[in-house]
C-alpha cells in the first residue's frame, strides 16, 4: 500500500464543526475506495500569503492515508467538486510521521513560549 499525506484548505467562513464534517466526509471517501485514513489533524484557521477567492484565512486540515493510487484520484476528484475546500495538495511520501505533525509541534511550542513570556511579566 503506497503512503500519502493530503491536505486541504477550507473556506474561513466555515465553522469548525463544518470542517470536521468535510475531513469525516473524505475519511469516508478513502474507505470506501479500500483506502484508509491513519491520521487526521486539523491544524486551525491560519493566515493565508495571499488572498484565494477573496479569502484571507483558511482552515487546515492534515490526512495521513494508506491506500493504492486510485484512493487519491477519487479522493481529489470529490475535492475538486466541493466548493467549500479552496486548494488542496497530495503528496507521496515513504513513511507517515509518528507523533504530532511539524505544524501541531510549532502550535504547542508557541503556546510555550507566550506562557513563559508571560510568567516573566
Amino acid at each position: 500500500m503506497a503512503l500519502y499525506e493530503h491536505v486541504f484548505l477550507a473556506r474561513q467562513d466555515l465553522s469548525q464543526s463544518q470542517v470536521d464534517a468535510l475531513a469525516a466526509t473524505a475519511t469516508e471517501i478513502v474507505e470506501k475506495n479500500d483506502g484508509k485514513v491513519t491520521k487526521t489533524e486539523t491544524w486551525g484557521l491560519k493566515s493565508l500569503a495571499y488572498k484565494i477567492d477573496r479569502n484571507r484565512k483558511a482552515h487546515f486540515v492534515l490526512l495521513n492515508i494508506e491506500g493504492p493510487g486510485s484512493v487519491v484520484e477519487e479522493l481529489e476528484r470529490q475535492t475538486r467538486i466541493n466548493e467549500d475546500i479552496i486548494r488542496y495538495m497530495t503528496v507521496r511520501v515513504d513513511e507517515h510521521e509518528s507523533g504530532p505533525s511539524v505544524m501541531m509541534r510549532k502550535s504547542d511550542r508557541d503556546r510555550k513560549r507566550r506562557a513563559d513570556r508571560e510568567e516573566r511579566d
